[in-house]
């Protein structure tokens, strides 16, 4: 296997590695962010730095064995970077086999029967046929909706486009087709997947209910009658008449809306059925946000992690159940995105001369977002590396983890929720008996909570202007941020009361003119 057997699905369009395994791994190098395989000697690192003092300092632990060996290796494994003598390090195409298999989500073996042809894109030899996706690449992209039967899906409507030239999907079912809007659309979060996957399993339920389908010969007649049957009223298990969530509409709709859009302007579909059928606008402009802590709550919270460690807990646990916790309460971001993604290095931590904190991490649909993190949460954060034997601030170039297991390797997002649940059920028990409306919410606090709080503290209390706390929420939409200002009739009274109190009333002695 040579490394031009790869593909690099993460650019358009895609392109297989170079032939050399030099030029492979500098270029998988400058994809991913990181060294991957690097040959130092003295002469190397000289060459790369302006002195020795230099090179000491930028490159630490490969300094230290190239003053007992002629050679060293740093190669990337595990999620960081390791060095070792020339002698003891594995071979650049093992390293570099691996790192392939770990981004094997960007990174695919090409077709066996396309191992020899030309490069994807390229004019040699192409054909209509060229362009079709083979089977291989859809298979390991998302999954199809699970209950849906193969047979129904694997097939094609009134409204498929059969030309090839303008059908710029290259497939002829609407299997073919869903699965690649869902690795276009969805893949980038197991959060919106599992969505996305949720609402077609439910309208493919209703076609075949109601005789319809597949999805691509549904009318316009046919998907409003969906919308209906979303919003209409229907009997619990109790027996009691519910009413779907506007959210809830809200979230059906538009992915049916972006199913049928993406496909129609990708040339699968010769029309869009569902052109203006979301009602997404007016369920967000009615959505609220009510999953809040009391602030006494947070600050409780806030003083039981400032305190002792539960007893028989270790010291690197507790510091690092401080560290998570200071995270996602002083940041606002989502559960998701303080896992590890080794493909693109995210989350991160930047300091700056003065010693401040910013976050990066990747948000919704892959959007970088930088978060500044307030003093308040350092101490416990500096806590934490230390007990890993790591610098008090992160260095410039690092790319580790922020929160390890106790394996050593990433902590993901069960793990993430596991101590921030933990935390509240710790503050939980210390509270006063007599306090059971706190530990109610305790109990049903979750990541999400926080991120809300700090919404509302940003929005409410601080009055921070909205373009800047959606730019920190990382919101698409400046309206989901302005939710948070919605306040209730004594809130709303409160700032009337301000706004005009006694003393600022005018002097009644003053006469005003006649209108």
């Amino acid at each position: 296997m040579t490394p031009s057997d790869w593909i690099d699905m993460g650019c358009r369009p895609p392109q297989r590695l170079p032939g050399s395994m030099e030029a492979a791994l500098e270029y998988v190098a400058n994809a991913l962010g990181h060294p991957v395989y690097l040959h130092w000697t003295l002469t190397a690192l000289k060459r790369g730095c302006p002195s020795l003092a230099d090179a000491r300092r930028e490159h630490p632990a490969v300094f230290a064995l190239l003053l007992e060996h002629d050679a060293v290796i740093e190669y990337w494994a595990h999620g960081r970077a390791r060095v070792v003598p020339a002698a003891c390090a594995p071979a650049a195409a093992t390293v570099l086999a691996r790192v392939l298999q770990q981004h094997r989500r960007r990174f695919r073996l090409a077709p066996p029967e396309d191992a020899h042809a030309g490069t994807p894109g390229t004019a040699h030899g192409e054909s209509h046929d060229s362009l079709a996706i083979p089977d291989s690449a859809l298979t390991s992209g998302p999954l199809l909706p699970a209950g849906i039967d193969p047979a129904w899906l694997a097939r094609s409507g009134r409204f498929a486009n059969p030309v090839r030239l303008t059908n710029t999907l290259g497939v002829a079912d609407d299997a073919q087709a869903v699965r690649l809007f869902l690795r276009e659309r969805a893949a980038h979060s197991p959060h919106t997947l599992r969505a996305y996957l949720t609402e077609l399993r439910r309208l493919a339920a209703w076609c075949i209910r109601e005789r319809l389908g597949p999805f691509s010969g549904l009318s316009r007649q046919d998907l409003m009658a969906y919308r209906d049957a979303v919003q209409a009223p229907h009997a619990s298990e109790a027996g009691t008449i519910r009413h779907a969530a506007p959210a809830t509409v809200s979230r059906t709709l538009a992915v049916i809306s972006s199913l049928f859009a993406w496909w129609h302007r990708t040339g699968y579909l010769i029309v869009n059925p569902a052109e203006g059928l979301g009602a997404g606008r007016r369920a967000r402009m009615t959505w609220t946000p009510v999953r809040f802590l009391p602030a006494a709550a947070l600050s409780h919270c806030d003083a039981v992690m400032a305190g002792e460690a539960p007893r028989n807990m270790p010291p690197a646990i507790w510091a690092r159940r401080r560290a998570i916790w200071s995270l996602y309460r002083f940041s606002g971001v989502r559960l998701a995105e303080l896992v590890w993604d080794e493909a693109v290095a995210t989350p991160w931590i930047a300091v700056d001369e003065a010693q401040q904190w910013t976050l990066h991490v990747t948000g919704k649909g892959g959007k970088p977002r930088a978060v500044p993190l307030p003093s308040v949460c350092l101490p416990a954060l500096r806590a934490y590396r230390h007990s890993r034997v790591l610098s008090d601030d992160p260095r410039a170039g690092e790319r580790l983890p922020l929160i390890h297991s106790e394996r050593g390797h990433a902590l993901g997002a069960s793990g993430l929720y596991d101590e921030v649940r933990a935390v509240f059920a710790l503050a939980a028990e210390r509270l006063p008996p007599a306090d059971g409306a706190m530990r109610a919410a305790l109990e049903a606090a979750s990541t999400h909570w926080l991120r809300h709080g700090y919404a509302r503290t940003l929005v409410v209390d601080r009055r921070v202007p909205l373009p800047v706390a959606q730019t920190l929420l990382g919101h698409a939409s400046v309206q989901t941020t302005a939710a948070y200002a919605r306040t209730g009739q004594a809130e709303t009274r409160a700032f009337v009361e301000a706004s005009f109190a006694y003393n600022d009333a005018p002097d009644t002695d003053v006469m005003m003119p006649d209108a």
